[in-house]
């Protein structure tokens, strides 16, 4: 039965080959399980709450994904976008987390139409390839600054604005110990490298003394303080517009990203280099991000981790609904995600971050018409403390400079319009 569902042997692969791929990818990525709640508690959204749903949004997306698009591919709430979802949406402007749910759940909306319609790939091929790796790698930058603050590795300074900590203190020495294990771990290609890392940092912390432990297994906590607690009807305010959108663009570059990654090696790419089944698995990674904000977590998307299942032979969306299954069995993991300390979680950030900002090497630096818009929507998100105010800064300084420069035929109407708008809210904020 599963041979057929999943054309197995068409791919050349087996059911061991799956389970083995789908436990593989769970271990890559099980580190959000723990770091989802722990960003999105700092919103002011319950933890517990949080943990389960992250738990089940990445059960259900990665479902979606396997048995519809039959994609080895898994889904879980977005790194960089939890982080912007809590401390650009709720901290930084000062709006609800139950509105900044509603963003999510609207972007989400809007995500599905465009997957339906052939819109996406106009929007994605709207976006200049410097941009689409300049959003990546900025991301990747905020994110790390967001984990060295939570390391204490960089501190608030009131004459330079930020400084640097005490790294003798205990806390700060386990979050550097636990970025070089994740590191090491990576570079010998030792699947679960960052879990390792969370858990091993943890318990060493638990036996120092510098942190309690709450215990391992338990019933799931209750998902009710943020099941369907979303602000609709706040997110579609005109000045949560652009906070849409962002979460919007980097999803779909995001998604589009990962799928593009791994398809060649899963066999899902034609021989003109279109992808096999590509609506599909935007929908699926469309209706997962819906489903999540219902549930109370932010943006889900699909995971570049997925690639670690497929190197071991994951071909399948057998390999995805393996992955599932395992989150739904983490569920009952909860008191030990609530063991979990800050300086343990850090060190995944700031590793996913300098992993995330390698896409920079792939902008042409001869050209400063495209090098010099890429870095300022890199440098603009941290700095600014807004993935979409440094979207926003890069669209406008790639069209300033195309337009000045004799180039003006670089500039796609959509990005154009795009830059308008951001122009407009610049101004009148």
């Amino acid at each position: 039965m599963l041979d057929r569902y999943f054309k197995l042997a068409e791919n050349g692969t087996t059911v061991k080959t799956e389970v083995l791929a789908g436990v593989t990818t769970f271990l890559t990525m099980a580190y959000i399980i723990f770091v989802n709640p722990a960003i999105l508690g700092d919103a002011g959204i319950d933890k517990g709450a949080a943990f389960v749903a992250t738990c089940l949004a990445a059960a259900i997306g990665t479902a979606i994904m396997g048995l519809y698009a039959n994609y080895p591919v898994a889904l879980a709430p977005g790194m960089g976008l939890n982080a912007y979802f809590t401390y650009g949406v709720v901290l930084g402007m000062g709006h609800s987390w139950q509105v900044a749910l509603g963003a999510v759940f609207v972007s989400g909306i809007l995500f599905l139409i465009l997957s339906i319609l052939p819109v996406r790939e106009k929007i994605i091929n709207s976006i200049p390839m410097s941009q689409k790796y300049a959003i990546g790698a900025g991301i990747g930058l905020f994110l790390g600054l967001i984990g060295l603050k939570n390391a204490g590795i960089v501190v608030d300074h009131a004459a330079t604005l930020v400084g640097l900590g005490k790294l003798m203190s205990p806390a700060v020495g386990m979050a550097i110990l636990g970025f070089f294990v994740i590191a090491i771990l990576d570079y010998r290609k030792v699947p679960g490298a960052i879990m390792i890392s969370i858990l091993g940092v943890t318990v060493l912390g638990i036996a120092l003394g510098l942190s309690k432990f709450g215990g391992l297994v338990s019933a799931p906590p209750s998902l009710a303080p943020t099941l369907l607690q979303m602000d609709v009807k706040g997110a579609l305010s005109l000045g949560l517009l652009t906070i849409v959108f962002a979460f919007l663009m980097v999803d779909l570059f995001d998604t589009a990203g990962t799928l593009v990654a791994v398809a060649p090696r899963a066999g899902l790419m034609n021989k003109d280099g279109t992808l096999k089944r590509l609506g599909p698995a935007l929908v699926a990674d469309a209706t997962a991000t819906v489903a999540g904000a219902a549930l109370g977590t932010s943006t889900t998307t699909s995971y570049i981790e997925s690639a670690a299942g497929i190197r071991v032979g994951g071909r399948t969306g057998l390999t995805a609904v393996v992955v599932a299954i395992l989150f739904l069995l983490a569920l009952f993991f909860a008191p030990l995600a609530g063991s979990i300390p800050v300086y343990a979680t850090a060190p995944a950030l700031i590793f996913v971050a300098c992993v995330m900002a390698s896409s920079l090497a792939k902008i042409d630096w001869e050209d400063i018409t495209e090098y010099l818009p890429a870095v300022v929507t890199a440098v603009m998100m941290p700095f600014t403390f807004s993935i979409a105010t440094g979207i926003g800064l890069g669209f406008i300084t790639y069209v300033v400079l195309k337009l000045f420069t004799g180039r003006a035929k670089d500039i796609h109407p959509v990005m154009a319009a795009v830059s308008l708008v951001f122009l407009i809210k610049f101004i009148v904020a």
